[in-house]
Order: structure tokens, then C-alpha cells, then sequence
């Protein structure tokens, strides 16, 4: 079975570990394509070599680079006469320019492709980008949806082909494992992501001004809503007991979290957004730390029953919820575990590859019956 998978998301180094799971299944072949960088923004992403065993890295340059939903491959038709797949897995949306040339390349070649989304609320776009949409939603071969929502819409624009709710990234559960902490440390709130306004930061902040007792505060990530942060805290009279770590790499992300007692994610949904996975939860769960999240978007499936959840925006509810846990170690202890179990069950590289693989195979086989 010949894959080849387009991803520009594929220059991180740790998301390559899913593409060496994918290519240790006997029965695949995998091509890997991706860009040289990625710019978003001021910000430029440079592809890491980090797990590259077992596939094909093809790296081709990207048209448009930078323009999230008009950026494309010139060289794409060439590279898959080359490599001649089975299936064609294209992780981008159904409205971006790249997936509707990638899926007209492949059909060009008579093979079939598939499509991945995260888009978990339901927009309708101008042209070109709605044609886009429907011509991807007519002739691809499948879909796959990060979260339960994504996988709603879709049905709900009309895609009836194939569709598997599967994450696009898992963690590595040897990198991010709990380690022993030490006794009688102080209480510790974490936070881990951009410090932006739909994360809820400031009901976070609230919470821990109703809080009351002893508990410190850590933060690794950067953002435009630090300023504001520190100001609320300051008026709070509770900026000594935050540290604020800037933005981590995500290798060094696990000895931050094994500093954390408990995790928060405080989203709250915007008219444009709502939290689509929250991938620190687990990876701090994986860490063995206790996690806490609002119920914006998939934030309630990801934790199931293995953390707690509050409603968005409740200051009073999080701050329960903290004191709760600050108050009862055993209770913590609990969550640590059962997020970690959760974790190996559903959320590693290898088994959301695994899952992966398994869609690829229903659709090959289904196009080999006909």
C-alpha cells in the first residue's frame, strides 16, 4: 500500500515520530512531503530532522508560503507520478487552495485521496474557497476530523464519504512520563500555550484571586495578552507568585510540567473559535499531572473521565475546582494516574498512526473490491 501524506505541519521534529509509526506497518509504503519552512507571520519554522527512519522526505518548495488558505506545491503533480500512490493523505482543510490542487492532481492520476480538518464550527466561505470546499467534499475518497465537532460539521456541508474522528498528533510517552516530585513543595498552578485572550487566562487569573491559601503560579508561553496579565495581576497583588517562562521547546516541556500539581485549560470559545484540542492536556497528562479544562470545544473529550471540567468563563467553578485538588493530594494523585492511562490508551503517536493506518487500508481495500 503506496501513502503519500502532504504536510506541512510534518517539519516538526516531533511530529515526525507519527510518520515513523505509520511506516512501520508492513503493508505501507509512506512519502512524506513538506516545505522547507513555514512562516506565520514574523514567526518562520524551519524543517527538523528529527524522526525521518522507515519513509521517503521529500522536502518541495511551497508557493505562497505563509498564506494559510492559498499556499500550495508547484512541484505536487511531478512528485506523486513519481511515487505513484495507492492514496494521497492531504492534511490541510477542504477550503485551502492546496487541498483543491493536490486532490485534482490525484485524480488526474486515477487514485483516490483523503482530507483532514479541525474546523469545528460551522462557516460558510466566500468564493473561491466554498468551491474549494465542495469539490473537495465531492471526490475525496474519505475524511479525517481531529475532534467530534470537525466531524459534525462535515456532515452537516454535505460530506457523506468515509470519516474517522482521529487526532492529528499524539505524544510520545516515553519523553513526556511522570517523574517523582518532591515533598512539600508549594502548590502549583501551571499553564502551558499562547498567552492569548481565548484561552481564558483572565477567568485563570480570577480564579486564583478567589483562590485564597498558598499556591504559585507557572506559565510557559508567550503572547500578547502578557502585558495584560501582568497588570491584573499586579492590582491583584499576586504577581509574586507567578513565574512567567516565556516560550518552552517542546523537548524541554516535560521538566516543566512534572514543576506543575495541577494544569488549566481556561479556553473560552470566541464567535471564530473554539478550543479544538488542547494537545497540552496530554501532554501534561502523559507527565502525570492532574489536568483541568473548560467545555469549549473537544477540551471535555480529550480529558474524559481522567480530570476535571468547568464551565467556560466560570472564575468561581475553576476556583472550586483548584482548591478541591490543592486540598485533597490523594484525589490528585488519582487524576495523575488515570490521565496518564488515558493518554497510552488513546493519544500516543503510535496508537493515533495505528488508527491512521487502519482508515488507509478500509479505503484501498474498498477501491480494490470495486
Amino acid at each position: 500500500m503506496r501513502i503519500t501524506l502532504i504536510s506541512k505541519a510534518c517539519i516538526v521534529g516531533a511530529y515526525q515520530r507519527k510518520l515513523e509509526e505509520i511506516a512501520a506497518h508492513d503493508d505501507v509504503h509512506l512519502t512524506v512531503v513538506v516545505p522547507p519552512f513555514w512562516r506565520e507571520g514574523q514567526r518562520v519554522s524551519v524543517l527538523e530532522r528529527a524522526h525521518v527512519r522507515g519513509y521517503e522526505l521529500i522536502v518541495a518548495p511551497l508557493a505562497l508560503n505563509g498564506h494559510f488558505h492559498l499556499h500550495f506545491y508547484p512541484s505536487l503533480a511531478r512528485i506523486l507520478r513519481r511515487t505513484r500512490p495507492d492514496l494521497v493523505h492531504i492534511d490541510e482543510e477542504p477550503y485551502n487552495l492546496a487541498t483543491y490542487l493536490a486532490l485534482k492532481a490525484t485524480r488526474r492520476m486515477g487514485t483516490q485521496a483523503l482530507f483532514f480538518t479541525w474546523q469545528n464550527i460551522f462557516r460558510r466561505y466566500p468564493p473561491p474557497f466554498c468551491w474549494f470546499e465542495q469539490y473537495v467534499h465531492r471526490h475525496s475518497a474519505g475524511a479525517i476530523a481531529g475532534n467530534v465537532e470537525a466531524a459534525e460539521v462535515l456532515r452537516a456541508k454535505g460530506f457523506r464519504g468515509p470519516l474517522r474522528i482521529i487526532p492529528q498528533f499524539g505524544i510520545d510517552p516515553e519523553l513526556f512520563a511522570p517523574m517523582e516530585r518532591p515533598v512539600g513543595r508549594e502548590f502549583t498552578v501551571g499553564y502551558a500555550g499562547r498567552l492569548v485572550a481565548e484561552k481564558g487566562l483572565l477567568t485563570l487569573i480570577e480564579a486564583l484571586a478567589l483562590l485564597g491559601g498558598h499556591w504559585r503560579f507557572l506559565v510557559c508561553g508567550a503572547g500578547p495578552l502578557r502585558q495584560e496579565m501582568e497588570t491584573r495581576l499586579g492590582h491583584l497583588a499576586l504577581l509574586g507568585r507567578v513565574e512567567f517562562r516565556g516560550q518552552v521547546p517542546s523537548a524541554q516541556m516535560p521538566e516543566w510540567y512534572r514543576q506543575m500539581d495541577v494544569l488549566v485549560l481556561p479556553s473560552r470559545t470566541q464567535p471564530n473559535w473554539k478550543e479544538q484540542f488542547g494537545r497540552v492536556l496530554i501532554e501534561a497528562m502523559a507527565c502525570g499531572v492532574a489536568v483541568i479544562g473548560s467545555d469549549s470545544g473537544e477540551i471535555p473529550n480529550v480529558i474524559g473521565e481522567a480530570g476535571l471540567v468547568f464551565p467556560e468563563g466560570d472564575a468561581q467553578a475553576l476556583a472550586n475546582l483548584l482548591a478541591t485538588l490543592r486540598d485533597n493530594p490523594d484525589q490528585r494523585q488519582d487524576l495523575a494516574r488515570r490521565g496518564r492511562r488515558r493518554v497510552l490508551d488513546h493519544f500516543t503517536q503510535a496508537r493515533i498512526a495505528a488508527e491512521t493506518v487502519d482508515f488507509y487500508r478500509s479505503l484501498v481495500g474498498a477501491r480494490q473490491a470495486c
